[in-house]
C-alpha cells in the first residue's frame, strides 16, 4: 500500500466532570479500519458501563472479521452490532438496577482505501475533509436538531438551546433501535474526525475544519481540539478518534 492510515484516538474528562463516561477506540486489522465514539449516559457511573461496554463488543466483533469487507457488507456489518450492542446494553441495564434508563451514544466508521462507512445513534458526530470539501456528515438524534431540521428554532438558537441535551435516540434504551448508516466513496487524501458532543459543543465546524485543515500530526491536531474545547470550559468528557488518509507517496521502493 503506497499511502498509509494514520490515526489517534483520545479522551479527555474535561475542566467540570469527576469522571469519563466516554469510550472509544480505533481497531487495524487485515479487513482495514474501525474507529468509534461512544458517549455514555444513564445514573451513577451507568453511563460509563453502558459507554466500555459498547467499545468492548464492537471491538471484539471487529477482530473477527477476517477479510476485507465490500462497501455493502460493511454497511450491513454496522447495522447488525448496533442492533446487536443495543440489546446487550438494554439487558444489562433491566438485569441490574444500578444500571436502569443507561444508554450510549454511538459513532462507528470502517475506513478502507475504496470507501468510509459511518454508522451512527445520538449526537456523536463524523466530519470529513478532503480536497474538494469539509462537511459534518451525521445529524444529531437529537430534540434541538429536530426543532431546528423542522424550521421551529434557528441554527443559531440551536447553539444554545437550554435542552440540547435531550437524545430522541440512543443505543440500550429501547429493544430494537434505529440507526443511521451511510457510505462514502473516497480517494485520499482525507480526514475523518468522529466526537463526542463534549467537542462538537464547543468547537464549530469552521473551528474543526481549521484544526484539521494544519500540516500538524494526528495526535498534535486532536491534542488542540481537545484543549480549545477545555479552554472554551470543558463542562462535558472530550473524545476524538481522528483518522488520516494520506495522499499516496510517488516515492518508489
Amino acid at each position: 500500500m503506497s499511502n498509509s492510515l494514520d490515526y489517534i484516538f483520545l479522551s479527555d474528562v474535561g475542566q467540570v466532570r469527576s469522571h469519563n463516561e466516554d469510550s472509544g477506540g480505533i481497531y487495524q486489522t487485515n479487513a482495514g479500519l474501525l474507529a468509534f465514539v461512544a458517549d455514555g449516559m444513564g445514573g451513577h457511573l451507568a453511563g460509563d458501563v453502558a459507554s466500555a461496554m459498547t467499545s468492548r463488543l464492537l471491538s471484539v466483533a471487529w477482530e473477527q472479521v477476517e477479510q476485507p469487507l465490500t462497501a455493502n457488507e460493511a454497511e450491513q456489518w454496522l447495522k447488525e452490532q448496533f442492533s446487536s450492542i443495543n440489546l446487550a446494553v438494554h439487558d444489562h441495564a433491566n438485569t441490574h438496577e444500578e444500571c436502569q434508563g443507561m444508554g450510549t451514544t454511538l459513532v462507528a466508521a470502517i475506513c478502507t482505501e475504496e470507501y468510509v462507512a459511518i454508522g451512527h445513534i445520538g449526537d456523536s458526530r463524523a466530519y470529513l475533509r478532503t480536497d474538494e470539501s469539509f462537511s459534518q456528515k451525521t445529524s444529531d438524534h437529537s430534540l434541538v436538531e429536530e426543532l431546528r431540521r423542522t424550521g421551529q428554532i434557528s441554527s443559531e438558537e440551536a447553539e444554545n438551546h437550554p435542552r440540547k441535551n435531550v437524545l430522541l435516540r440512543a443505543l440500550g434504551t429501547e429493544p430494537s433501535v434505529k440507526m443511521d448508516v451511510m457510505i462514502f466513496s473516497l480517494e485520499a487524501p482525507w480526514d475523518l474526525l468522529l466526537c463526542s458532543d463534549g467537542l462538537s459543543d464547543k468547537l464549530s465546524t469552521t473551528d474543526i475544519e481549521s484544526f484539521l485543515s494544519s500540516d500538524d500530526s494526528v495526535e498534535a491536531v486532536s491534542k488542540q481540539c481537545i484543549q480549545e474545547a477545555n479552554d472554551r470550559g470543558g463542562e462535558d468528557n472530550i473524545s476524538i478518534a481522528l483518522v488520516r488518509f494520506p495522499a499516496a507517496s510517488n516515492e518508489v521502493g
